[in-house]
């Protein structure tokens, strides 16, 4: 009989729902062609591009006319920055709690002398340090704030509204990358400038996700060669993919509390593993986080020996995020949070909708068995 496999790696992708699925297989039917092209053909593929802009734009609250579809999170995100630092000068403040694709970016802009980068401090507990934000703030030209919504690696929620409210007090730009919370927890980027997300995020197909921008802001191109997005994105969008982000924005839209409903499941593997490993922590414990998340330490563990331990043991969990995923480097996450042990020994269990108590006994049998071994 074939070994059961458990996936709670839903914080890396999620498996696409069904509706999804078909929604696309009948555009890859009905609308191959080019959404750029007026002739009917052309005009059945932008249908469902345009689509995908209303149903993101509902997400989140805002008009069709702010949304610029992109390749995915990724992809936003650098666009947010680079977008925002056209003309050279002036200050970014971000943090290392970021995703590489905000982090990395930010470095980037340095380096070219496009930007100067205030880090921010990082509390012990996994959130950025909000009096350390007012005093980066009253600093000097402070362009743009970039902060996430929910951590990757810890699911912590970072405190948006006092951010949203220093930010724009001191005349500043906030960019949110929401990426890891639609379809999750409620509303808390509204006061964002810019946000980005990723369908596959939330239920929905890879190479697809969107920048929205709040009404009066514009961001300049990275990319040149094309009127496509309004000049913002040139590039051909896929309406294939675009027909899956529409359906799983409009279920995303609903589902919060469908994964509200795993808390229970989260807190009962997190337990447990405290149990069973001595010394074994919780990232962020002590702070907000959305219901589906435990980044747990294991000391004297190495993290990527945990995961491919658990994967022959038929559970998929991760040591990180997906993009540092392959690299020996420990996490620049729970090194911000001050915890360089961790950053070498830890594993991020992150559960979704269709987690079950099932899933989680196997699991922790799983681990059980891996523990044993030393």
């Amino acid at each position: 009989m074939p070994q059961p496999r458990v996936y709670l790696d839903w914080n890396a992708t999620t498996p696409p729902v069904p509706e999804v699925v078909a929604a696309m297989a009948e555009a890859a039917r009905d609308a191959w062609a080019n959404p750029a092209s007026v002739h009917s053909f052309g005009r059945s593929a932008r249908a469902r591009v345009e689509d995908a802009r209303e149903a993101v734009a509902a997400l989140v609250g805002r008009d069709p006319r702010d949304v610029v579809l992109t390749s995915g999170g990724t992809e936003a995100n650098n666009l947010a920055l680079r977008g925002a630092f056209s003309v050279e000068g002036g200050v970014l403040v971000t943090s290392r709690l970021e995703h590489p694709s905000v982090s990395r970016v930010a470095e980037a802009l340095e380096r070219e002398g496009r930007a100067r980068v205030r880090w921010l401090r990082v509390r012990p507990e996994g959130v950025i340090d909000v009096e350390d934000l007012g005093r980066a703030l009253s600093d000097g030209p402070v362009r743009l704030v970039a902060v996430q919504a929910v951590n990757h690696e810890t699911g912590v929620v970072q405190p948006l509204a006092e951010v949203t409210r220093l930010a724009h007090a001191a005349g500043a730009r906030l960019h949110v990358d929401a990426v890891q919370t639609f379809g999750r927890i409620d509303d808390v980027f509204a006061g964002a400038d810019t946000l980005s997300l990723a369908a596959h995020k939330m239920r929905g197909p890879k190479s697809i996700g969107a920048l929205v921008l709040r009404p009066g802001v514009a961001v300049a191109p990275v990319l040149l060669g094309g009127s496509q997005e309004r000049g913002v994105r040139p590039g051909t969008v896929d309406p294939v993919a675009a027909a899956g982000l529409a359906v799983a924005a409009r279920r995303a839209r609903t589902s919060p509390g469908a994964w509200g409903r795993v808390a229970p499941l989260r807190d009962a593997l997190q337990s447990a593993l405290l149990r069973m490993a001595p010394g074994a922590r919780v990232h962020g414990a002590a702070s907000p986080r959305a219901p589906h998340v435990a980044s747990v330490a294991f000391p004297g563990w190495s993290g990527p020996e945990l995961v491919a331990a658990l994967d022959l043991e038929g559970v998929a969990v991760s040591s990180g995020s997906a993009c540092s995923a392959g690299t020996a480097e420990p996490s620049s996450v729970l090194l911000a949070m001050g915890d360089e042990e961790a950053a070498r020994c830890s594993v991020r269990f992150s559960l979704g909708e269709d987690t079950t108590a099932g899933d989680i006994d196997h699991a922790l049998a799983a681990v059980t068995r891996v523990l044993a071994r030393r």
